[in-house]
């Protein structure tokens, strides 16, 4: 799934520990509408109180009572309900180099926060514990919009994250805070796995600055047998958020085995190109053995070197290595001449000397959100 929470092999640092917030915890009720739930904004009313939800590609039929593919939205009584809202599994402040974002205010702070569920059902989720469960069944903070803006001002963040599991699923409670977010000047950042419909995510897009999008692999038959998803509705919405001046970044966690095919990448790498721009940054990120794919290694390091020779032969400006701190691909280097302008171990920033959006040195604009 999206970016992970915690992994013992990334360095700590302690001036960046989990937001703690005087709010009381809770474990949401099913029991019918109240805190926590909120009616959904895409769906249709059916005959016999049956709504058909229109967020994402699923398109799911529920009849009265029943739970979409997601988890997070319920049929209740005919009207479709989304059952996280207000209501965060998870809260933190996080460097923004973990959302992974490195175009974006490097050595900044972002408000992470997640709703558990996820419309896909990825063999190799890093976040399964929340994103493969439901709002009803985690240990819930109890946030409004406004709660959540505020904490963000008061800790001096730049930013709100929504991430951890697939924001979408939470899509009225993240356009809700976003709007606040927008008008109190702090900007919204979203990890999505970019499964969604159309019409929500270009409502979505007049408020979102940065969405990383996590392109699982570069073949419809790797997102059937491995997330049970397709590919093209993630491609289009990279597509619409580019064309929406969105800034766009992708990761790319690579499987040994599965989705490290020079062939594969080789044609990722010439798509992102072509049709997001080829100063669109790609993570090309390390996989740990988790969830239900333990027996897989983790990544070699030569696999990621080569995606990431690839993408730069390709033309991409901005290739980076993800999950293997102090490795020279963390870092950003001017696209004319290969200056040094982003120096990175892990999550720490040692060095930017870009200024005003440009390289020091010969002053080719770098893309990003520097300011």
């Amino acid at each position: 799934m999206t970016e992970k929470m915690r992994r013992r092999d990334f360095i700590k640092i302690a001036s960046l520990a989990p937001l703690m917030l005087s709010l009381d915890l809770r474990t949401a009720s099913g029991a019918g509408p109240g805190p926590g739930y909120q009616e959904a904004r895409y769906y249709k009313k059916g005959p016999a109180k049956i709504v058909d939800c229109q967020l994402c590609p699923r398109q799911c039929t529920l009849p009265d009572g029943e739970t979409g593919f997601c988890r997070a939205r319920k049929n209740i009584g005919g009207r479709l309900y989304s059952l996280g809202y207000g209501s965060p599994c998870a809260v933190h402040i996080d460097p923004i180099e973990k959302k992974p974002f490195f175009n974006v205010l490097p050595r900044t702070l972002s408000l992470s926060l997640a709703s558990a569920g996820c419309n896909l059902r990825c063999k190799f989720c890093q976040n399964w514990q929340i994103s493969q469960a439901s709002p009803l069944d985690t240990t819930n903070m109890k946030m409004s919009p406004d709660d959540v803006v505020n904490a963000a001002v008061q800790k001096g963040c730049r930013s709100i994250a929504y991430t951890y599991t697939e924001p979408s699923n939470f899509y009225e409670y993240m356009f809700d805070i976003a709007k606040i977010a927008r008008r109190r000047g702090i900007i919204n950042v979203s990890h999505s796995n970019g499964y969604i419909n159309q019409a929500p995510l270009k409502e979505l897009s007049r408020y979102m600055d940065a969405v990383n999008i996590d392109l699982k692999g570069f073949s419809p038959n790797f997102y059937a047998t491995m997330c049970e998803g397709e590919l093209d509705p993630v491609l289009l919405s990279i597509k619409t958020l580019k064309r929406s001046g969105v800034w766009v970044e992708i990761t790319n966690l690579v499987l040994q085995g599965y989705n490290d095919d020079e062939r594969m990448i080789t044609a990722m790498c010439a798509w992102v190109g072509k049709e997001a721009g080829a100063d669109t940054p790609v993570h090309f990120s390390r996989f740990y053995p988790m969830y239900k794919l333990t027996g897989v290694s983790p990544t070699p390091l030569r696999s990621l070197e080569r995606a990431r020779e690839i993408a730069i032969a390709s033309g991409l400006k901005f290739a980076y290595i993800g999950n293997i701190p102090g490795h020279p691909g963390e870092n950003t280097y001017c696209p004319k001449c290969k200056k040094l302008l982003v120096q990175r171990s892990g999550y720490n920033v040692l060095a930017n000397v870009i200024k005003d959006g440009k390289c020091p040195d010969c002053s080719t604009r770098i893309g990003g959100i520097w300011k």
